[in-house]
């Protein structure tokens, strides 16, 4: 009897076992699994090893490199006409000018050394030339940007010398402004390079496909970085362009007012002029560089994640943006300019039968002070329209030049 009960304990006994083994081995193989996770994930690509890599979707880097790209032609096509046009025609090299063609050339920098990076970068949905070409990238596009946005107020202030200062011979205004474009191109070196020096860095930024100074770093030395950055980079070259503007529209709205007893068309019409061109100019820069004067400030000193990664591509893209809009803006819509272009697309060789330059200075304009007094003596309506109608009519053309 007891051998019988012992041989029907041995199938229970075997079928525990078989039970037990089927919940160890279920186990085993869901830990199985989990490392196997765990591990496809670690060894996913890192794109610029950025926290911000891969918020973007395959359809959103598509859009940022069609754009990229876009700007890319564009930028080098429009910055190279302008260069070629001032080539051909030495007579536009003005003293404000040489000003204009610094912008043109940093932007053509930008073009070249920067935007390609980015758009290759964005094509292929991660940053491609590791960590020292991310360094290289941001301290490129930095330096080029700066020259180019402290050219743009250092052109603002050599307008209204120009027009409301005392006159000045022609060799002084030629030195005044090659020592802006040195002043540009000194006073971007000192703030683009203490990133490499150790205040602050140069790093992957957003949906790691740019490169930039690393704004989300909370950091004392970071974010003294950034917020001088941000005064004297930005700020203060934004109230030197709106008192240089404001003020050579106030003179032209001085005169013209005089104008307008006698010709009250062409002065509403020359007001209309030079207003718009401050308003283009002044909205052409904010639109282009406080949005990302403004994100940098808010990833720096708001709320961790106030920022999402995505969202930082699109004040990049707005900033590289300016490499087209500044030959429109600046160069494109300048009269002289554009009779010099038309004639050179046409292939001749001849100067255009309008003057280049207003006087035989090389474009040197007399200023205008809208205090002073144009004429003291009584005269009669017509004399007054032939004293107060050109000099209105050279403030508006000045602003241009």
């Amino acid at each position: 009897m007891l051998e019988f009960l012992s041989v029907l304990r041995i199938p229970c006994h075997l079928f525990e076992v078989e039970q037990r083994v089927r919940v160890y081995a279920k186990l085993d193989m869901g830990t199985h699994v989990h490392h196997g996770t765990n591990l496809s994930t670690e060894q996913s690509p890192d794109p610029g090893s950025d926290p911000g890599a891969g918020a973007l979707t395959r359809a959103g880097h598509t859009t940022a490199a069609v754009l990229l790209g876009c700007i890319l032609v564009l930028g080098i096509l429009g910055n190279f006409l302008v260069l070629l046009v001032f080539s051909r025609f030495p007579g536009l090299r003005t003293p404000v000018n040489l000003i204009v063609i610094n912008i043109s050339i940093s932007d053509l920098l930008v073009c070249l050394f920067g935007t390609p990076l980015s758009f290759a970068a964005s094509v292929r949905g991660r940053w491609l030339t590791g960590p020292y070409g991310c360094r290289w990238y941001g301290f490129c596009n930095a330096l080029f940007g700066l020259v180019s946005l402290v050219s743009l107020s250092l052109l603002s202030f050599e307008r209204y010398s120009a027009l409301l200062h005392s006159p000045q011979s022609e060799s002084s205004q030629y030195c005044r402004a090659r020592l802006a474009v040195v002043a540009s191109w000194l006073y971007s070196l000192l703030w683009t390079l203490p990133p490499l020096l150790g205040w602050s860095s140069y790093g992957p930024e957003g949906p790691g496909t740019i490169c930039s100074v690393q704004w989300q770093q909370r950091t004392a030395a970071a974010r003294s970085y950034i917020s001088c950055l941000f005064v004297f980079c930005l700020f203060l070259p934004l109230l030197l362009m709106f008192f240089c503007y404001s003020s050579i529209l106030l003179a032209v709205r001085g005169v013209a007012r005089q104008v307008a007893r006698i010709n009250r068309s062409s002065a509403e019409w020359t007001e209309s002029r030079v207003l718009l061109m401050v308003v283009v100019m002044v909205t052409g820069y904010l639109l282009c560089w406080m949005p990302y004067g403004v994100v940098a400030m808010l990833a720096s000193f708001g709320q961790p994640g106030v920022v999402p990664p995505a969202l930082t591509l699109i004040p990049s893209i707005l900033a590289k943006s300016s490499t087209v809009l500044n030959p429109f803006i600046y160069v494109l819509l300048n009269n002289q300019f554009s009779r010099c272009f038309l004639y050179m697309m046409k292939c001749s060789s001849e100067v255009p039968s309008a003057p280049v330059h207003p006087t035989g200075s090389r474009g040197v304009w007399p200023p205008i002070h809208p205090t002073e007094e144009l004429n003291t003596e009584p005269v009669t309506p017509a004399s007054t329209d032939q004293q107060l109608q050109p000099s209105v009519q050279m403030l508006a053309d000045n602003c241009e030049t």
